[in-house]
């Protein structure tokens, strides 16, 4: 079978330097998703991220493909973490960075970007929806969604408790841009069934994570949603699953999102994978074998 984890962060400090436990490096995360024939797309959070996502696309062109954009936390001051830029980074992530979008734009003509993102809107932290904080955030998932359709590139978006308004920037664009077609992928899908069928009416896909080996909040909208729309993805380093949690993620542990995936469903393991790596292909233009895009 051939897996596909179509949302990690292998470019992440986190993969640096072997660590210990046997927790290895990059190399050997790589090497590992090689051998047990599993496929990646690592995803852009900053420009130093994305950059370095696209890098790392080119030096495994037959496993791994690249997204690039500006995640929501870091469009202002935010805190820092240490598994994403290391431990010298603090006074860049706290100072948020400016979407300087023709630099994405360059970035984004590589062969190896097939998504533009992670982008989107994340009201975790957020006090009032009518911050500065927020109105900044949309935007710049407004620029990231002009971004995609210049470039023809799905987007990969990242949703945290603010579902209802990012749908209606999707909305917006809808309206404005009817002649052409927005599409992408809803990344760590954590909403209800009725959420789900709005991405879905719209022709996104919604992937997921690692959680659903542990609970069982989103068994109904997995059960519920048409295989041809499903994505399986780690988000590593994070959301480590069942049965490997408490150590750092990595893309081979897709196989277990797969896995409990075709359990929801009740359908054979190798059904789903090969389905999933379909959606990958359709929708992020990927290719199984070779590595490159179609």
């Amino acid at each position: 079978m051939t897996f596909i984890d179509i949302h990690s962060h292998v470019q992440f400090a986190a993969y640096d330097a072997d660590l210990p436990a046997g927790r290895q490096g990059r190399e050997a995360v790589m090497a590992r998703a090689r051998e047990q024939g599993t496929k990646m797309i690592n995803v852009g959070t900053q420009f130093d991220t994305s950059k370095a996502a696209v890098e790392l696309a080119h030096k495994y062109p037959d496993i791994a493909w690249a997204t690039i954009g500006l995640h929501p936390v870091h469009t202002s001051k935010s805190y820092h973490d240490t598994k994403e830029i290391g431990e010298g980074g603090e006074e860049f992530t706290s100072r948020g960075e400016v979407f300087d979008y023709d630099k994405y734009l360059e970035l984004g003509r590589d062969e190896k970007v097939v998504a533009i993102g992670e982008c989107g809107l994340d009201y975790y932290r957020v006090v009032e929806r009518d911050s500065l904080f927020v109105i900044r955030q949309k935007e710049i998932f407004r620029q990231h969604v002009k971004l995609a359709l210049e470039l023809d590139k799905p987007l990969m978006i990242h949703c945290r408790d603010a579902y209802e308004d990012l749908l209606e920037i999707l909305n917006e664009q809808r309206k404005t841009n009817n002649k052409k077609r927005l599409r992408g992928n809803v990344h760590f899908f954590a909403g209800g069934w009725d959420i789900a069928q709005q991405f879905l009416k719209r022709g996104f896909t919604l992937s997921f994570t690692g959680v659903i080996t542990f609970t069982h909040d989103y068994d109904e909208v997995v059960k519920n949603t048409p295989l041809d729309m499903i994505m399986s993805e780690t988000d590593s380093p994070y959301i480590t699953p069942i049965p490997l949690r408490g150590k750092r993620n990595e893309p081979i542990n897709v196989k277990y999102v797969v896995q409990r995936i075709a359990e929801i469903k009740q359908l054979p393991v190798e059904q789903v994978a090969e389905q999933i790596m379909e959606n990958a292909k359709r929708v992020f233009k990927v290719n199984r074998d070779s590595g490159i895009l179609k």
